[in-house]
């Protein structure tokens, strides 16, 4: 990257509303954003989110795209990559002590580690309620995950209670709902927590949520889904959402639980993570 470029982009990113939106956009790769959900996130006004958009967009960091009435934000990873490099390479001039660090950190290996002789990898599931999306993939990758995963669920904000319109559909459809709960995500990052493999958002609120990086680096993916418990009409309506919900995650488990993981890097695994996200959307 040339060092003109590199300065731009550092200038864009000095300021803390525009990093702020960069930050948030990462956390939706590769799908992207919509302005409402950005500004919603950040709490933000339109006029004030339109000039950082515009200034990412002018500096490359950011590109935007139509998906029928709505428009999306998203990273331009070359970018980032990019200004990363020129970070690293050229200004730290590829340092030891500054890149072994992080080299040990995101090696480029199979996540399948000492800790995971048996291929074992654990995977966990956030949603905002806790209470019928992640609940639907923590049940769906227990029983069609082969015994190769270990499944969670939790909610930034969970409820007290499970949806009963969700439980009605995991059992109709055969599977055990004994022990079922929700959780909140703060479970799941205490020290002596298992340290996750697989980190997946199913619904927009929780993938803008400002959480700490998690221990391990796990693979992360975003697999947002409109929340069913805001369906509204008569119980057969409602329950028909929830059955769509539940359909969609299992098409997305299905292919997961089929990637070739043993033979997958973590770039090669995370690429297929983001493809089947995309594809998944596709035929949603």
């Amino acid at each position: 990257m040339e060092m003109s470029r590199a300065s731009d982009a550092f200038a864009t990113l000095g300021h803390p509303g525009r990093l702020a939106v960069f930050r948030l956009l990462m956390r939706f790769v590769p799908q992207g954003a919509r302005p409402t959900e950005i500004a919603a996130a950040l709490g933000l006004k339109p006029n004030t989110l339109s000039h950082h958009l515009a200034d990412l967009t002018a500096a490359g960091l950011v590109s935007a795209r139509r998906q029928g009435r709505s428009l999306f934000y998203s990273v331009d990873l070359d970018a980032a990559e990019g200004l990363i490099g020129y970070l690293a390479l050229d200004v730290a001039r590829a340092r030891p002590d500054l890149l072994a660090p992080l080299l040990s950190a995101h090696k480029d290996a199979s996540p399948m580690t000492a800790q995971h002789p048996d291929t074992d990898f654990d995977v966990l599931f956030i949603c905002s309620g806790n209470s019928a999306r992640s609940i639907f993939a923590e049940v769906l990758l227990r029983d069609l995950g082969k015994g190769k995963f270990q499944a969670f669920s939790a909610g930034t904000r969970p409820g007290t209670e499970l949806n009963p319109f969700a439980l009605d559909v995991l059992c109709r459809n055969g599977h055990d709902v004994t022990g079922l709960r929700s959780k909140h995500i703060s479970e799941f990052q205490q020290p002596d927590s298992i340290v996750m493999d697989f980190v997946f958002t199913v619904c927009d609120t929780a993938a803008a949520e400002e959480c700490p990086p998690w221990p391990g680096q796990p693979i992360t993916g975003h697999w947002g889904l409109p929340d069913p418990v805001k369906a509204t009409g008569t119980d057969a309506e409602k329950a028909l959402v929830f059955a769509q919900t539940y359909a969609a995650l299992r098409r997305r488990i299905a292919a997961f639980v089929e990637l070739p993981f043993e033979s997958l890097n973590r770039l090669s695994l995370q690429s297929r993570v983001d493809a089947l996200s995309a594809d998944a959307d596709a035929k949603a």
